[in-house]
């Protein structure tokens, strides 16, 4: 099969000792799945220190950058309705010029952005808040970096991109980026999620999981960081109003890299989705299930070369796949099998959405309270912490059966 030609071989170097256990552990998550069932085998820890409660299977948490792959099957959908052409120059949706001061010639489409090969970098920020330009964010030299011209370009992984393609969809769709997730992704699929609280109940809010780093430091979701306090990025002196925001000006308020609320149980149903792919077309179309394999293979085929970036291989449609062998080394999983999706990382979080497309089989979890890596976030790779939660995790799957 196509999404088979990545070649891995198990790493035979001993596992890193776990880090020492507090009392109670930070809380951790992992679900199990196939296409039709769904296990919790690891809920462990606090949602929150100061109230105690403790963390259930499907508590929303913020998945950072599994939020990617979200907007990447958005994406998609919206193709299959016809609104949005992937390769086409994604200036005419913005309404205004996109273009690298390094290949002013060179359009820039969305594939290009999904994939980290437009040349963008991070170096300029990538959060732009409520009341101010996305069009003038990306006028800013520092927000490109020469890699080669758009689609030749060398990966580099941007948080900046998401902004542009959300609001790429916004404009093509007409419809305010979180309300087009709703409608193309959670709501088909019978999942409960928002982005940065928009749309999430008092229900889910009251269970939100508190990201804490590994200091102790209570980093995102706090009672203080929930609704009715603002949850969007706003500039100085400009209304926490949502309402008033105008779809196709600037969707990185709903922080598309990386804002997805959503718990583990419900995670598990977006994966359900993709290992399905292959029988049914339900969820998405034959053209679109090919762009999205054929992508992943692409990819694979061109690792990058670097040091900084070899943990990301195989980066297709806003996923990306893990291997084992050299030129990459994410030994997360450590068993020889190779895997497609996306993980996560910011404010102490580790997570991941993991699909084994040949046994059928995926998990879906998060940890919290994990050390920065040497490199800062966003710098692919696995900590030992979330090496070890995933081989406790495919020790009890194998117990059981799985």
């Amino acid at each position: 099969m196509l999404y088979r030609t990545l070649a891995a071989i198990a790493l035979l170097a001993p596992l890193a000792p776990a880090a020492a256990q507090d009392p109670v552990p930070p809380a951790a998550v992992v679900v199990a799945f196939d296409s039709d069932t769904i296990r919790p085998l690891i809920v462990e820890g606090q949602a929150n220190k100061d109230t105690a409660r403790a963390v259930e299977a499907n508590d929303p948490v913020r998945i950072a950058s599994i939020s990617k792959l979200i907007m990447g099957l958005t994406a998609l959908r919206l193709m299959d309705e016809g609104k949005v052409d992937l390769d086409r120059d994604v200036s005419e949706y913005l309404g205004w010029t996109l273009r690298s001061p390094y290949h002013p010639d060179a359009p820039v489409t969305l594939t290009h952005l999904l994939m980290h090969r437009a040349g963008l970098s991070d170096a300029a920020g990538y959060i732009i808040p409520l009341g101010t330009s996305l069009e003038v964010k990306l006028a800013d030299p520092a927000a490109w970096r020469e890699t080669g011209r758009p689609g030749r370009a060398g990966f580099q992984y941007a948080n900046l991109g998401s902004p542009l393609v959300a609001t790429a969809l916004e404009a093509a769709s007409g419809e305010r980026y979180d309300r087009l997730v709703e409608r193309l992704v959670f709501a088909p699929l019978g999942v409960k999620a928002c982005l940065n609280w928009i749309g999430c109940d008092a229900a889910m809010q009251a269970r939100a999981v508190t990201l804490y780093r590994h200091t102790g430091e209570a980093a995102r979701d706090f009672p203080q960081d929930l609704p009715p306090n603002c949850t969007i990025p706003v500039a100085e002196g400009e209304a926490c109003d949502i309402d008033a925001y105008v779809p196709g000006t600037n969707a990185s308020v709903f922080s598309p890299q990386g804002g997805v609320r959503i718990g583990m149980v419900d995670l598990a149903k977006i994966g359900q989705a993709l290992l399905r792919m292959d029988t049914r077309t339900d969820f998405l179309s034959r053209r679109s299930q090919g762009l999205w394999f054929q992508a992943m293979i692409a990819a694979a085929n061109h690792y990058p070369p670097d040091e900084a970036t070899r943990d990301f291989c195989g980066y297709g449609l806003a996923s990306y796949g893990l291997v084992e062998a050299e030129p990459c080394r994410d030994d997360l999983f450590m068993d020889g099998s190779e895997r497609i999706g996306h993980g996560g990382e910011a404010y102490g979080l580790r997570s991941g959405l993991w699909l084994d497309m040949g046994r059928g089989s995926g998990l879906a979890y998060f940890t919290t309270a994990v050390p920065p890596p040497p490199g800062g976030e966003d710098t692919g790779g696995s900590d030992p912490r979330e090496v070890e939660l995933m081989q406790r995790a495919l020790a009890l799957s194998a117990d059981r059966g799985d």
